[in-house]
């Protein structure tokens, strides 16, 4: 279970599994008769978990600050925001960082981060709240909360 894909497949079973098997408790149970004719039976959507996504972040500030970003706002260092290449513009994500427990949530308003190993891209204000600044990269999750 070393590759992150590996336990991300894992947890995304589990999660369907989970949700499978929470079902409605007073639901009659249909048991089939032979001569009962088929009926079509529409399988439920599997549901997943905001499992996140896990990976390393990077944060970017003054030699940013007052540019327009991908949403057409003013990029502000020390407001609460951040640099995602798939999450929609304007959606809000909280970040956790793996290695001191510390989370902020944050609102996606630009497309980054361009270097292929990270995830997202923090303001500073974010990094800061973070504990992220001293590292400049670190390991953290994403869940979109919207």
């Amino acid at each position: 279970m070393g590759h992150p894909w590996v336990r991300r497949c894992l947890s995304v079973a589990v999660a369907v599994g989970v949700v499978g098997c929470a079902g409605q408790p007073d639901a009659p149970v249909a048991t089939a008769r032979p001569d009962a004719p088929s009926a079509s039976v529409k399988p439920l959507p599997a549901v997943a978990l905001p499992a996140g996504q896990v990976g390393r972040a990077s944060w970017y500030g003054e030699a940013h600050h007052g540019r327009r970003t991908a949403s057409g706002d003013v990029f502000d260092m020390y407001q609460l925001t951040a640099a995602h290449r798939t999450l929609p513009l304007g959606s809000r994500a909280r970040v956790t960082n793996l290695t001191n427990g510390r989370s902020v949530d944050v609102r996606v308003n630009d497309r980054g981060p361009v270097i292929p190993d990270r995830i997202i891209d923090l303001s500073y204000a974010a990094a800061r709240a973070l504990g992220a600044i001293p590292a400049g990269i670190v390991r953290v999750r994403v869940v979109r909360l919207e």
